[in-house]
């Protein structure tokens, strides 16, 4: 007998979330992106070999986390200069860092998952590139530095 599709509902572990619906809420406003990536940390080894080891090779223990950028890409619209204003107002190690929300959104609207970065502030604006043989709708990308990211599951 076919799968008619009733038990993908009942038991919703059974499939992985899509990545297509999604809103990020920054600095208290929502705000529509084509795309968000980077969201990811890693902890960087510490090695270390004490001389009297018998073991000729170094332990590996954790170090320091270290949290890439995120990059972001939206249309670019006329009048709308939000993210050069923010990162014109960078002067000489002073910057207005905000916290972002980036939440996974279900099919209702929900969040499924939401990522919070704290103290986030631009470090790159990339203009869209101009073509007059293009067809594609103007994309402007900033990239984010960050101090941390934590992870909440709906």
């Amino acid at each position: 007998m076919a799968d008619d599709g009733s038990m993908q509902t009942s038991n919703a572990q059974l499939w992985p979330l899509p990545k297509f619906y999604f809103e990020v809420r920054w600095d208290g406003n929502v705000m529509s992106f084509k795309e968000v990536s980077g969201l990811d940390v890693e902890s960087q080894p510490i090695e270390y070999r004490a001389g009297d080891s018998p073991i000729h090779s170094a332990n590996k223990m954790p170090g320091l986390k270290k949290y890439g950028n995120i990059t972001m890409k939206k249309g670019t619209f006329a009048k709308d200069n939000q993210f050069w204003d923010w990162f014109n107002q960078i002067q000489l190690n002073t910057i207005k860092r905000i916290t972002m929300n980036i939440s996974l959104l279900d099919e209702t609207g929900s969040p499924t998952m939401v990522w919070t970065v704290t103290n986030a502030f631009p470090t790159k604006i990339t203009g869209t590139d101009l073509n007059a043989d293009g067809n594609e709708v103007a994309v402007e990308t900033i990239e984010i530095a960050h101090e941390g990211i934590t992870i909440e599951n709906s």
